[in-house]
């Protein structure tokens, strides 16, 4: 059994359903303590957070990621208990296979490879490890930001390890994430008898031709390395529950997902002028849930490609795709932010699996782009 194999087992049998860690942080550290590194825990309101780091100087390159993972649901929809992995037909199973616990084993054991192959390496290597990610992410990787802004610390280039590759191992890199942006309107009417609509004033009618126009409105044409910005409603509640009621108020969830040709305050101006121009009488809450970041081609997205070419034969695509992740925090104090890991096909789902044969791949990818950052002769 292959190292990374074994330490994937390990992390997968330990139960840390968000925001548990269960241990996951404490096992990696001990492993990685004999090779120079310093543990730090950061941790915040019940989170657990992970510091660890070797060497002094710069450049400074992270591997980031989350020991928890997200509810297994039924666990009679399972084929095996999902906190015992279990290996067949050449793919490992169980919650947090793919997402992420494959990529932190991988991490840890390219680290340990790392440097005993150069033990004088330039820089320095660091984890950051956090048990807030699935959750609501407001006491894990973002806590550790804060305090190594706080003291100064630098981050030259950091890898986040979600799980990228769509169809095989390599074939996507994210090298960045649109912004998510949300809404809560509450549409103001008055509430009557379905009979005598004269007599009131029904929100839902009001506020349909305005959803409508934000949901056609073109807000942007994004750029060569995001798609358009989007809007979506996701809920819509009114009523009183009898069908004989006009409702008082209709309440309405939205959400955008932006690209940086477009800023948050700049959509909240032009949505709001859609609504005053329909003359609601309205309340609106926002929430900024994410800032969208770019790495542009550069040193670390050069190095991780010719890794991923190295140990996989395929060239990665660069995608800006998908929903949110940590490395918006890490984008803040860090100008070179991407992600790469296993395939994603069985995230969140029942019999959340990565391919075995994917992790000795996955561990030299992270391996090789160390040496080609911090090696002194990469090759």
């Amino acid at each position: 059994m292959s190292a990374t194999l074994e330490l994937t087992r390990r992390l997968i049998a330990r139960r840390s359903v968000t925001p548990a860690d269960d241990g996951c942080q404490q096992l990696i550290a001990e492993r990685l303590a004999p090779f120079g590194f310093q543990a730090e825990s950061i941790n915040r309101n019940g989170t657990t957070n992970l510091w660890l780091r070797r060497g002094i100087t710069r450049p400074v390159v992270v591997l980031a990621g989350h020991t928890d993972v997200v509810p297994t649901g039924p666990r009679e929809a399972w084929d095996s208990d999902p906190f015992t992995p279990t290996e067949r037909g050449g793919l490992l199973y169980g919650r947090g296979a793919a997402d992420m616990k494959a990529s932190l084993a991988a991490f840890t054991v390219a680290a340990e490879e790392f440097v005993r192959a150069h033990p004088a390496h330039r820089g320095s290597i660091a984890l950051l490890l956090t048990s807030d990610e699935e959750g609501p992410a407001t006491d894990g990787t973002v806590a550790v930001v804060e305090a190594l802004r706080a003291r100064g610390e630098a981050i030259d280039y950091a890898i986040v390890g979600e799980p990228t590759s769509v169809e095989r191992l390599g074939d996507t890199i994210k090298n960045g994430r649109r912004g998510s942006l949300s809404g809560r309107l509450i549409v103001k009417g008055v509430q009557g008898h379905v009979a005598y609509p004269q007599l009131a004033r029904n929100p839902v009618h009001e506020v349909a031709p305005a959803l409508a126009q934000l949901a056609a409105e073109e807000w942007d044409r994004g750029d060569a390395f995001f798609p358009p910005t989007t809007f979506q409603v996701s809920n819509i509640h009114a009523g009183t529950g009898a069908g004989n009621v006009i409702p008082g108020t209709c309440e309405v969830d939205f959400n955008l997902r932006f690209a940086p040709t477009s800023s948050a305050e700049e959509l909240m101006r032009r949505i709001e002028a859609i609504l005053r121009a329909h003359r609601l009488d309205y309340e609106l809450h926002w929430t900024l849930g994410a800032s969208p970041f770019l790495t542009p081609p550069g040193a670390l997205v050069a190095a991780l490609s010719r890794a991923i070419e190295e140990a996989t034969g395929v060239t990665p695509q660069l995608s800006t795709s998908g929903g949110t992740s940590d490395g918006r925090f890490l984008a803040t104090i860090c100008p070179q932010v991407v992600e790469f890991g296993p395939p994603n096909a069985t995230i969140h789902k029942v019999n959340e699996c990565v391919r075995i044969a994917d992790l000795e791949p996955l561990k030299q990818v992270y391996r090789r782009t160390l040496e080609l950052l911090l090696a002194d002769n990469p090759n």
